[in-house]
């Protein structure tokens, strides 16, 4: 485990603000992004540059064009859906590059839904602690330069570009030596060790692909393992019961690791207890050794108390909605905590006031988030049943719609008639869409089953999502300009990657 750094108050930024003053400026955090003008077939916006941590398209001609010749090299592999459940190639890269992935501590982190916010969380408490951070996290939203982040950011193109670059001949002698060429992932995984051990990272946060064991990112040996919630996912490939799915995940627990556990099905938390005693790892239960003491909803998130592994956390602002991300941030304080050794090596908690800055400053692109008003357009990445439930709760809890619209594009591959059922009791109506990806769900067999779930009469079908995004505003826009009608576009990360550019991020 690492130390704790010293906390010396003078090197700090001003103690964080009151909780009256984050909440004033919240209040300024989402401008009006988009308009769509009445009978125009276009989507312009009023808003400001895309977030930092979504980046846009270079702006520099070469650098792009460069970008996208890395970009069409890694598509001439396979793709993330198509896996050969082994570590072997990327261990033997590893073992060429020299072991990256050994030249720092790491905190990994599997489960079937919120991983990716919970790393961001993890993230944002490293750094806060003056830690040099390294982030790989997937599917990206926008820009595949997400996926790989140094110290809160995703790295540069020019970087991204030239770390390819760097480890290309490696990747081409691993590939005439093995029976399949690398992944896609394994390719990007292995780019993104290389990366962090050249910046370098006082400790990297690492999201796994799929399931665990064999996922491309276990070639590292976590200090912290965390696992958050599991649910039925990717049954063809890890398993069909949370149990079986739960086992296959617990191979990042390594020896001695400390593992944080989400709230689990019981079934689930067996198998991970049991993997747990098996290498003589610490655990750290959500609802007995840490856990979500307090919330209340505020303006554009949510103010929590935590108790964590060294004590309670109190008036922690956190700029993300829902009950799932309190749970999630339990998780990640734990973590971090677990990191620096509180609870076992140390009894004091980590400094409030540097955690209280951490929270308020987390951002999660694509979850729960808002990028439109009047009427409110809200973009949420759930694409399987259990997620497309916490998303249905906490749009009801933090939104007072009295007219929700939804617009689903999703992948073929998904529970879609889960995620619909999910979603029917808050849609009013729902109009279904596809996106981009060679695996997204043909519309109108996306509508026959949403038929089946909604009705005919509450579903309408726009194969173009510019076309779904205009005809569910313009739904919402019926309620009258002050009657609270909204728009949630869901079903897929990349459904809501593209709406995201439509509507002017990015």
């Amino acid at each position: 485990m690492s130390e704790l750094p010293p906390h010396d108050s003078s090197e700090q930024p001003d103690p964080v603000d009151s909780f009256d003053e984050i909440i004033e400026a919240e209040t300024d955090r989402d401008p009006d992004l988009a308009v769509i003008e009445a009978g125009s077939r276009t989507l312009r916006t009023q808003g400001g540059p895309p977030q930092a941590d979504v980046p846009a398209r270079p702006e520099d001609p070469e650098v792009d064009k460069a970008l996208r010749e890395v970009e069409a090299e890694l598509a001439t592999r396979w793709g993330e859906t198509k896996l050969e459940p082994s570590v072997s190639r990327i261990a033997a890269l590893m073992d060429v590059l020299g072991e990256p992935q050994r030249t720092y501590p790491s905190i990994h982190i599997t489960g079937t839904n919120g991983k990716t916010s919970t790393a961001r969380m993890i993230e944002a408490l490293l750094g806060a602690f003056d830690l040099r951070t390294g982030r790989y996290t997937s599917p990206h939203v926008q820009s595949i330069t997400e996926r790989i982040s140094l110290d809160g950011a995703p790295v540069s193109a020019e970087r991204f570009i030239e770390t390819y670059q760097d480890i290309k001949p490696y990747v081409e002698m691993v590939d005439g030596q093995q029976e399949y060429r690398l992944s896609f992932f394994e390719v990007l995984t292995a780019m993104a060790y290389a990366a962090f051990a050249d910046a370098p990272v006082d400790v990297a946060v690492v999201e796994v692909g799929m399931g665990g064991s064999w996922d491309a990112t276990n070639v590292i040996d976590g200090d912290v393992a965390v696992v958050t919630p599991i649910s039925l996912d990717h049954t063809d490939r890890l398993g069909s019961t949370t149990a079986e799915i739960a086992a296959e995940k617990a191979g990042i627990i390594k020896r001695d690791a400390t593992v944080i556990l989400a709230q689990q099905p019981v079934d689930a938390a067996q198998a991970l207890l049991k993997k747990a005693v098996d290498v003589d790892a610490t655990v750290a239960r959500e609802g007995l050794e840490f856990g979500v003491v307090a919330r209340q909803v505020a303006v554009g998130g949510q103010l929590l108390t935590l108790r964590g592994l060294g004590g309670e956390y109190t008036e922690v602002y956190l700029p993300l909605h829902g009950a799932h991300q309190a749970h999630n941030a339990a998780v990640a304080l734990a973590a971090v905590e677990a990191f620096f050794g509180v609870g076992a090596q140390r009894a004091e908690p980590l400094d409030i006031d540097t955690v209280r800055k951490a929270f308020a400053a987390v951002s999660s692109p694509g979850r729960l988030e808002v990028v439109r008003r009047s009427p409110t357009v809200v973009l949420d990445a759930a694409h399987n049943p259990a997620g497309a439930r916490v998303t249905a709760e906490a749009i009801g809890e933090a939104f007072q719609f009295s007219r929700l619209i939804g617009v689903v594009g999703a992948s073929g591959d998904k529970d879609v008639r889960g995620l619909l059922e999910a979603f029917e009791p808050v849609f009013a109506e729902v109009v279904v869409t596809q996106n981009s990806s060679h695996r997204a769900m043909d519309a109108d067999a996306l509508a026959a089953v949403a038929v089946e779930v909604f009705g005919e009469e509450r579903v309408q079908v726009e194969p173009r999502l510019p076309d779904a995004l205009e005809a569910a505003i313009t739904l919402a826009e019926e309620e009258g300009e002050f009657a609270g009608g909204g728009v949630l576009v869901t079903g897929s990360v990349i459904t809501v990657g593209e709406a995201r550019l439509l509507l002017g991020r990015g």
